[in-house]
């Protein structure tokens, strides 16, 4: 069954009763509620259509939050053909909230690196909710010092709250390991793509996302800091938080205007949730594009070329 948001009560109310009448119809083959139910569905589509034309910013919050929208795991299981894990940070142990592994995609051989949250609460539990800790960071320099070695391109897929603020996690040097990371995907001179799939949340995004060609789905988000924290921060009051989300610009649209991330992939009516196939082979498409983009240029271009982006970063403004 589909879950519904807040926002979307009305229209699970008339999702509902054309359930209701279908079900009717397969107790009573006599009983023939076709045209209503069709009915209902024309009405419910519109209203669709309608909630998602015009989402505030905290309502794409709760969108790229959904639990039901693709995981890191789905778009690795559906674009990537030859997917070999690779585990470990070589140091300390292996970070189940960070997937990473060399792939294929479309016949190109790269290493994937991304965020897993987990579908159900065992996997939730042991992917930490996406949260990496710093082993987790560190296998994603490993594993980018790697694809550096052997000139493979990299592909991250982000989709975080943030990194992990568990004690044990900032006694094993947190900050530094998600500045190191940072600082390797500087140093690539290998592409590097993102696709924000869901939450970027954050540091422990940005470790992932310093990329040469960033992406985001269309009602996914990316901020320095969650809603509701910003709002605790800021005015005391975590319920707040649209506040804060409006405040923010965290939205795809927003950031694309202000030169933080490349381009939207579009996702399905109702969001990535109501069609996963379909959001998973737009994203699909746009790292293909992004990775073209890049054939034949040198590593000293490529490195050179990220420098300068995010050096040119925060030049633009909204009103610009």
């Amino acid at each position: 069954m589909t879950q519904y948001l807040d926002f979307e009560k009305p229209l699970s109310e008339i999702e509902g009763k054309a359930e209701e009448l279908r079900a009717m119809g397969r107790a009573d083959s006599k009983v023939d509620v076709s045209k209503e139910a069709a009915q209902l569905d024309a009405k419910a589509r519109d209203m669709l259509a309608s909630l998602y034309k015009g989402l505030t910013p905290w309502q794409k919050a709760q969108v790229a939050r959904h639990a039901e929208r693709p995981h890191c795991k789905d778009y690795v299981d559906a674009l990537f053909t030859d997917w070999t894990p690779l585990a470990g940070d070589r140091n300390f142990a292996d970070d189940h909230a960070v997937m990473g592994g060399l792939a294929r995609l479309d016949g190109r051989s790269v290493m994937v690196i991304g965020h897993e949250k987990g579908h159900d609460t065992r996997t939730r539990i042991e992917r930490n909710f996406g949260m990496a800790r710093p082993e987790g960071y560190r296998k994603a320099i490993r594993l980018m010092e790697m694809a550096d070695r052997f000139g493979l391109p990299v592909v991250t897929l982000i989709d975080t709250p943030g990194a992990y603020p568990g004690k044990g996690a900032e006694e094993r040097g947190q900050s530094e390991a998600i500045a190191r990371s940072t600082q390797a995907c500087l140093r690539l001179g290998v592409p590097l793509v993102s696709v924000v799939i869901g939450e970027g949340g954050s540091g422990g995004a940005v470790a992932f996302a310093t990329a040469n060609r960033v992406a985001m789905l269309e009602h996914s988000i990316y901020s320095v800091i969650s809603p509701e924290g910003c709002a605790s921060i800021l005015w005391k009051d975590a319920d707040k938080m649209r506040e804060a989300a409006e405040a923010l610009r965290l939205t795809a649209q927003d950031l694309l205007k202000l030169g933080v991330i490349d381009r939207i992939v579009t996702e399905p009516l109702g969001g990535a949730h109501r069609d996963r196939d379909a959001a998973i082979a737009s994203v699909g498409k746009a790292l293909q594009a992004m990775l073209t983009e890049f054939d034949g240029k040198s590593t000293d271009e490529i490195r050179s070329a990220r420098r300068t982006k995010f050096l040119d970063m925060g030049s633009k403004g909204l009103a610009a």
